[in-house]
């Protein structure tokens, strides 16, 4: 049987929770940040729980060991 494929992108962006949800970063917060509000910057400092579709995608896409 062949390896599995997995993105290599995933390991480095999403993170699994002890009950098995995917965290994640919050997007725009790189560049152009001078017409972003105030609120958008501060709420986009930390990380989110994705929703629950799109937290099996990404378990799909996540190599060995990391989707329990």
């Amino acid at each position: 049987m062949p390896k599995m494929k997995t993105k290599s992108s995933v390991k480095k962006r999403f993170k699994l929770t002890a009950t098995g949800l995917v965290k994640a970063g919050a997007g725009n917060k790189r560049h152009m940040l001078t017409a972003k509000t105030n609120k958008m910057k501060r709420q986009n400092r930390g990380t989110f729980v994705l929703p629950k579709q799109d937290g099996e995608t990404v378990k799909q896409w996540m190599p060995y060991g990391s989707s329990r």
